[in-house]
């Protein structure tokens, strides 16, 4: 190809002005003459033209239509050999791993030629130099005339203006070097060409004008040119390869080194298999906590009570953080030979928290976004009723009333009011649902054994255990014959109706001016004040919850708790009470904390003796935390809320464990990366020096720097999806032994599981990484010479 330099003398080529050179080009060099075939067929001056004696001697400049090529940037150059020049080598320089067809349109591609129009062009072309029947077939299926043939039409294809010959018959023999000769003559009718050879006998048979050269320097010139005054035509299209080109001529080449290209792949990929196989571990490992966590939220939820509290007046506000430290053994500890003294009555405080009306509402009107339920356990007695085969008898919901036997002493009521523990209240209420549409805590964690899930406040189910049993003087309580029987069936038990009588019935007021239970059970029962209420279900916890709330017996709701109180917040005992400071029923004295308990049993007041508040997970707990100290903003510690999240305590420990194993892990798998990455740069630079023809071919056809770039990039880009889509297969068919290994070992099914979003994030990497390894050697191939790339072998 022309390489321009040490400019001497000036001449003419097609209408391009230029200068003779001692060293004309690396084509030109050491050949004896050059022969010139053919004018533009319209007699255009388009052809060679000589300006000024072949003895003038300056340090002129080449000129190309009109514009010096000291004006020309390095893209002009790429362009120009694009448009206007077409080149057809000794040695053919074909692309090896592209079919001809994809040889003679690469530079029809360069150009920008749609692919429809692409196409057409180079069936046309190839159809001329007699190759129709050859269009998919690799250059090494073809004889050396047929490659020269591929070669005329790749030059043909793009219809430059001046085709350039460098020894076009060199490796031919005479037959083939003849019927070359005589189809670039039929070329040369509709354009310049410019045919390089030793071989006088073509020149002298095929040439219109002989130019000599020897020892780099003219000496001879058969039709010298008188320049004409020609108007400045310079126009150029840019050359421009996309990434997509760049993609499919990669993609070929890798075509052709599958195993290498597989090999190189899986070795890419060791560290994605790494680090994919650690995140599923570790997700897996972090679903089971989080799942283990969320349980614990509904056996330890955020409690408040109204219990008093001890508290350290000097470190309030970190009580939990001290806790954590001990936990975690932070603790701070005294150096020192000595026992020193102190009086914990004098930093400590006993809190009580004021569960007032305006904090219940404010903690009803939490975010059901962050906060899935809310469970209120209420101190209060259930007057209740049941029809047994015809004889109505008072039944208790809770054990220790049930183990009373079928009535009630005024003793044990009294007891009753000074029993503080959850005990004494029975089985605590289900949680409430916040949000509507979601599953309630029941349907959450409970499983449906018979019958349904209660839907109304008068609803209510039966809990048994995982082995289905139950405590006999539980059903006993309800009224239930357990005598010389084991089992019960379903059936038995669902529809079993009870009666909450109203306080204004059950209690009758004596002359001492004390209330007594009555015990005219058929007229209570037959009352319309009295409140039905019936066993729907029967349910246990389900297997994959590990904890629940519920004890074994009845669960209500909060809500028929609420409907008790309020009907009997305005009875005649409940007033008695409130303005008396002896136990209504047995006239006993009563200290301020007895009778306020008291109260509360007989539904006389509403407040929570506890609220437990359930977040949805660990990541909204502090929300919902945070909401809760919102309301202690600015307010004195008297007036404060004081929470418990054992929970939280709990889970504080063992948090951030299971990340910094996987950051460590990951840290480790990751040096596989850095290694691939270096083994890519080697492997690219490898490639580079295979395909330093292709890439000189590329540049002779007006690819830029840029587009030589972007073809490697593209290689390292191919190796890159593929590795890390391979590393990802490889690491999710490794999951399913690792899975039945963890599985044997611990009984947790589904560990090592990889997340989507991970594995496109690792193929991402993978990616990024190759084109990264293989960028240095593609800039190193965009920068090679052109002349000294064609040479190579």
């Amino acid at each position: 190809m022309l390489e321009f330099k040490n400019i001497k003398k000036t001449y003419h080529v097609g209408g391009i002005e230029t200068r003779a050179l001692d060293d004309i080009s690396v084509a030109f060099r050491e050949k004896e003459f050059v022969a010139i075939l053919g004018t533009s067929g319209s007699g255009k001056t388009t052809c060679l033209n000589i300006i000024g004696g072949l003895d003038h001697y300056d340090s002129g400049e080449l000129i190309i239509k009109g514009k010096k090529t000291s004006d020309f940037q390095e893209q002009d150059w790429d362009a120009y050999r694009n448009n206007s020049i077409g080149f057809v080598f000794q040695n053919y320089n074909l692309i090896t791993h592209l079919s001809i067809i994809a040889n003679v349109e690469l530079g029809m591609t360069l150009s920008g030629v749609p692919a429809e129009e692409k196409r057409k062009r180079a069936l046309e072309v190839l159809e001329q130099v007699g190759l129709k029947d050859h269009l998919h077939k690799k250059p090494n299926q073809l004889s050396g005339g047929q490659m020269q043939r591929v070669a005329i039409a790749r030059a043909l294809a793009n219809n430059p203006e001046i085709l350039l010959c460098d020894e076009p018959t060199g490796a031919l023999d005479t037959v083939t070097s003849i019927q070359i000769m005589d189809l670039i003559k039929e070329v040369a009718k509709d354009r310049l060409v410019i045919v390089v050879t030793h071989n006088p006998e073509i020149a002298d048979q095929y040439a219109d004008r002989i130019i000599r050269f020897q020892d780099g320097k003219i000496i001879a010139d058969s039709h010298p040119h008188q320049e004409k005054p020609k108007p400045d035509s310079f126009v150029l299209k840019k050359t421009s390869m996309n990434f997509l080109m760049a993609l499919k001529l990669s993609f070929t080449n890798l075509r052709t080194k599958k195993g290498r290209t597989f090999l190189t792949a899986l070795a890419s990929s060791i560290g994605i298999i790494g680090i994919a196989v650690i995140l599923s571990l570790s997700t897996g490992f972090q679903t089971q906590i989080d799942t283990f966590q969320s349980d614990a939220l509904s056996e330890f939820p955020i409690i408040i009570s109204q219990s008093p509290i001890q508290l350290d007046a000097e470190n309030i506000s970190s009580m939990q953080d001290l806790m954590k430290d001990k936990m975690m053994g932070t603790e701070e500890y005294a150096d020192s030979d000595e026992v020193y003294l102190y009086d914990p009555a004098k930093t400590s405080i006993a809190h009580q928290n004021k569960l007032t009306d305006n904090y219940i509402e404010y903690l009803n009107e939490i975010d059901p976004e962050i906060c899935s339920s809310i469970g209120f356990t209420r101190i209060v007695g259930m007057n209740m009723l049941r029809d047994v085969k015809g004889t109505i008898k008072p039944v208790m919901l809770t054990n220790i009333m049930a183990s009373l036997g079928d009535g009630m002493s005024i003793s044990s009521m009294s007891n009753m009011a000074n029993l503080q523990s959850m005990n004494a209240i029975g089985l605590s209420s289900y949680p409430k649902q916040l949000k509507e549409g979601d599953e309630s805590y029941l349907i959450k964690n409970y499983e449906l054994l018979s019958g349904e899930y209660p839907k109304s406040a008068t609803d209510l189910v039966l809990v048994i255990d995982a082995k289905n049993r139950i405590d006999f003087n539980t059903l006993k309580g309800l009224g239930f014959d357990t005598e010389n029987i084991e089992s019960i069936k379903f059936k038995d038990i669902l529809g079993t109706e009870f009666k909450i009588i109203s306080n204004n019935d059950f209690y009758v007021k004596t002359e001492m001016g004390s209330f007594l239970p009555g015990q005219d059970y058929e007229k209570m029962f037959a009352s319309e004040k009295s409140i039905t209420t019936k066993i729907v279900g029967v349910i246990r916890q389900k297997q994959d919850v590990r904890i629940g709330i519920l004890g074994s017996g009845i669960a209500y709701s909060d809500e028929l708790t609420q409907i008790v109180i309020d009907d009997a917040i305005n009875s005649e005992i409940v007033k008695a009470q409130m303005l008396s400071d002896k136990n209504i029923m047995s006239l006993e004295d009563m200290d301020k904390d007895t009778k306020s308990n008291f109260l509360s049993y007989l539904g006389g007041n509403d407040t929570p003796f506890m609220v437990m508040v359930y977040p949805d997970n660990f990541e909204d707990k502090d929300e919902v935390l945070a909401y809760l100290d919102a309301f202690n903003d600015g307010k004195n510690i008297d007036d404060q809320i004081i929470y418990s999240d054992l929970s939280g305590t709990m889970t504080d420990l063992t948090g951030g464990i299971m990340d910094a194993i996987t950051v460590i892990l990951i840290a480790f798998a990751a040096i596989s990366l850095v290694v691939s990455l270096i083994m890519i740069g080697i492997i690219t630079y490898t490639s580079v020096l295979e395909r330093t023809k292709e890439i000189g071919v590329l540049r002779a056809l007006g690819a830029r720097k840029k587009d030589i770039t972007r073809v490697f990039n593209a290689e390292t880009f191919i190796l890159g999806v593929f590795s890390g889509l391979l590393g990802i297969s490889i690491a999710g068919l490794l999951t399913i032994p690792i899975n039945s290994i963890i599985f044997n070992l611990t009984e947790l099914k589904g560990v090592a599981n990889l997340q989507i979003l991970h594995a496109i994030m690792l193929v991402v990497i993978s990616t990024i990484l190759t084109v990264l390894g293989g960028h240095i050697p593609a800039k190193i191939a965009s920068r090679k010479d052109a002349v000294e790339a064609l040479r190579s072998e």
